[in-house]
């Protein structure tokens, strides 16, 4: 016996080595080594505030019903860059896409080199009439108190668009000569799905052929406090996006009046239906938090460390801890959300069809087809259509290796070598699944902290921004830039 429990001890021993051993050794500190950190350029802090400011006035909402969009917002956004920045748009040539959508180019001198695009959106969301009297500052007031910018745009993303056209505008009053082509893409109706806009950009630019040496959107950020076991504020460069799906659910059945119901209602055989569907949730992956792990483990607390360094062994405990918080549950597999339902007009009418909405946020390496089907088999019941609509796949995943994220991944940490640096996949859609067929290299960033507070303030009540993160915004923009454009 005692021999037993000596060996198991000295098992125990071993297996306890191996873990702490992987946990110290697993992560390597492969941040870029800064040598030579970029030096700030020069901004008209005032100038720059007063632009940004008269950027968030102009209300260009984008409804979901589209007989509200006001094109005269739009139009006067158009005008107000003209104004704004009149260098680049003496130097740079415009073409305005489905009326709306902006597309800058400034040619390069050397074609054998491809050119390089970054993106925007000039649209926002709306402010809900129930939320409005909350707003601390008016949400298109675009006022600046106490060092933060308020209003509609301020995150989302009129700061991409202001502060790509004040990079732009510097490096022209600099003289730039840029071998490598450059373009801006601003497209109108992002917050809708993009189709009038961002879609149309792409096709714009199919037509001539053109393919980027990279693709740089918003998506990624500045993150605070938003890893676990991380303290350090992390830069995440988004390498993928989810696709989406919604799924109508319908059940039809005979109507009547509810004092006489049958054994299931239309309503009754959608609720089961909804039932199974939440009670049937997607495969877990690993992979994408696991690239992130990869790149700043080594400066995780040993907590965090030592299973994520383990995972032949922890696996299942990391991943059950995941799934327990909504953010990080979605970043390992497909999402599920039952958003709408609808049934009879009247309590006691039954009704004659009952319907549901579900949202599926998909995983790159399931589709469109496989979410569809696993829903399908999940309700087994023919008396439930299932029909799928508003669907984009997930996106192709990015490589790590490449010219443009390692010129992001650099600028970044020679602007701020206290940030860590690493890749992620981004949960919502952004403009940037349209370029695909234009380059391989897509990526999500800017140059914004966020915590888990300020996060609530995308399309929510009082966004704002810093002037240090605006400002932060142009420094990171005017860099990136100025290097594509020198080759």
């Amino acid at each position: 016996m005692k021999k037993i429990i000596m060996s198991f001890a000295i098992l125990l021993l071993v297996l306890c080595g191996v873990l702490f051993f992987r946990a110290n050794t697993f992560f390597n500190d492969n941040q870029f080594d800064v040598k030579t950190p970029l030096e700030p350029v020069q901004i008209e802090k005032q100038a720059v505030l007063e632009r940004f400011s008269d950027a968030i006035k102009i209300p260009t909402i984008s409804y979901d019903d589209r007989t509200q969009f006001d094109a005269n917002a739009f139009i006067a956004f158009q005008q107000y860059l003209k104004d704004a920045f009149p260098l680049v748009h003496q130097q740079a040539t415009l073409d305005v896409i489905n009326q709306y959508s902006l597309l800058y180019h400034l040619k390069g001198s050397d074609p054998s080199l491809k050119p390089a695009l970054f993106m925007g959106h000039m649209d926002v969301v709306p402010v809900d009439e129930s939320t409005a009297a909350q707003w601390e500052q008016a949400p298109f007031s675009g006022k600046v108190v106490d060092g933060t910018i308020w209003g509609r745009g301020t995150i989302d993303d009129k700061i991409s668009v202001g502060a790509l056209m004040e990079s732009m505008e510097m490096l022209i009053a600099q003289g730039i000569a840029p071998k490598r082509s450059i373009y801006f893409a601003f497209g109108h109706d992002e917050e809708t799905g993009g189709k009038d806009g961002a879609l149309k950009i792409a096709e714009h630019l199919a037509k001539q052929n053109i393919q980027f040496e990279f693709v740089l959107d918003e998506g990624g950020v500045v993150t605070q406090d938003m890893l676990p076991g991380v303290t350090s504020p992390v830069a995440i460069i988004g390498i993928a996006e989810k696709g989406f799906v919604n799924l109508r659910l319908t059940v039809n059945a005979a109507g009547g009046h509810s004092s006489q119901p049958p054994a299931n209602t239309a309503a009754g055989i959608l609720a089961q239906a909804i039932v199974k569907v939440e009670a049937a949730p997607f495969s877990t992956d690993m992979r994408f938090i696991q690239d992130t792990f990869k790149h700043i483990g080594f400066a995780t607390d040993l907590a965090t460390r030592l299973p994520m360094a383990n995972l032949w062994l922890f696996s299942p405990v990391v991943e059950n801890m995941m799934l327990n918080i909504p953010s990080s549950a979605a970043s390992i597999r497909t999402s599920t959300a039952v958003t709408m339902l609808k049934g009879s007009s009247k309590s006691n009418i039954l009704p004659t069809e009952a319907e549901a909405i579900v949202n599926f946020r998909i995983l790159p390496g399931d589709t469109v087809n496989s979410v569809t089907q696993h829903i399908t088999k999940a309700i087994d019941d023919p008396r439930v259509k299932i029909e799928a609509f508003m669907a984009n796949e997930a996106s192709p995943v990015s490589s790590t290796q490449s010219y443009g994220y390692q010129l992001i991944e650099q600028t970044i940490r020679r602007l701020d070598q206290d940030l860590l640096v690493a890749p992620y996949l981004v949960q919502g859609g952004t403009d940037a699944s349209k370029f695909y067929g234009l380059s391989d290299n897509v990526y999500r960033f800017m140059m914004v902290k966020l915590t888990p507070s300020t996060m609530k303030r995308f399309h929510g009540v009082n966004e704002q921004i810093s002037v240090e993160d605006y400002l932060r915004a142009i420094q990171f923009y005017y860099a990136m830039v100025k290097q594509a454009a020198q080759g």
